[in-house]
């Protein structure tokens, strides 16, 4: 992991050379690998919001679960955010339905609880690189890297268009650099499967590869629909609450997930 980019602006993808494109407009043109390829162990999965980690990595977790392997899932916000104005689900009760939901769903996949960390940061309020409280959090997220020593990292693509997972990738950065731990780190992409979001990439800057899942994607789908307080109308006394769109959970529903990885 590079100092250096650390002190991306919000607009990360901006700071790279030649923006040519991005790997998921072609996905099919990204090459296709096998989970024995990446596997080892322990494995750190870490989610800016409760779903995250399912709606990016989990065919990932289920394929390394399934092999054996130690996964740790690490949730970075409270996800409170996603109903705010809810009277029925004030942010303590949303709270422990949205990390009910994550529990439920990683049990699918065969993760146990006690491999499950929420960290109940703000929702949409996670200190990015520039905020006062950044180094008190590093230093959380420090001591917790130590304990679980990952050999591969699951994390938020740094350029992702959601602030968030921006500066969730920029904790844990900063955090592995300080617990001077250096295992693979592998970005996968959230919103910017949202085309009016979609940020352009150098691709000389990142491998993209497509990590197949077919074993598993009836178990993937099977977790998503665990979060139904973003999915369903379970949550319906906030007109302005966040719901998932059937067009957006469709870029998650193949039999294979996309990975970006910063080239060596």
């Amino acid at each position: 992991m590079h100092s250096h980019v650390l002190h991306y602006t919000p607009k990360l993808g901006m700071n790279f050379p030649a923006m040519n494109d991005s790997p998921l407009a072609r996905p099919l043109d990204l090459p296709l690998y096998s989970i024995g390829e990446i596997a080892t162990e322990p494995v750190l999965v870490v989610a800016p919001h409760p779903d995250d980690e399912t709606l990016g990595c989990a065919g990932a977790i289920g394929l390394l679960r399934a092999r054996g392997y130690t996964v740790n899932i690490l949730v970075v916000s409270d996800g409170t955010q996603s109903h705010p104005n809810s009277r029925q689900y004030p942010a303590t009760a949303l709270r422990d339905v949205r990390e009910s939901e994550t529990r439920f769903a990683m049990a699918l996949l065969g993760v146990e609880p006690s491999h499950i960390t929420f960290l109940q940061l703000p929702d949409g309020a996670i200190p990015n690189a520039e905020s006062p409280d950044f180094p008190a959090v590093v230093n959380e997220c420090h001591v917790y890297l130590k304990s679980v020593n990952p050999k591969v990292v699951f994390v938020p693509w740094r350029a992702d268009p959601h602030p968030d997972h921006r500066a969730a990738w920029q904790i844990i950065s900063a955090g592995l650099q300080q617990a001077m731990l250096s295992p693979k780190v592998m970005e996968y992409p959230i919103w910017d499967w949202d085309l009016e979001q979609r940020q352009l990439l150098n691709q000389d800057f990142y491998h993209s590869w497509r990590l197949d899942i077919s074993e598993v994607v009836a178990l993937k789908h099977q977790a998503i629909a665990a979060y139904r307080s973003q999915i369903t109308n379970l949550i319906d006394d906030d007109p302005t609450g966040f719901r998932l769109t059937p067009e957006m959970l469709s870029n998650f529903a193949h039999s294979w997930e996309i990975y970006l990885q910063e080239n060596s």
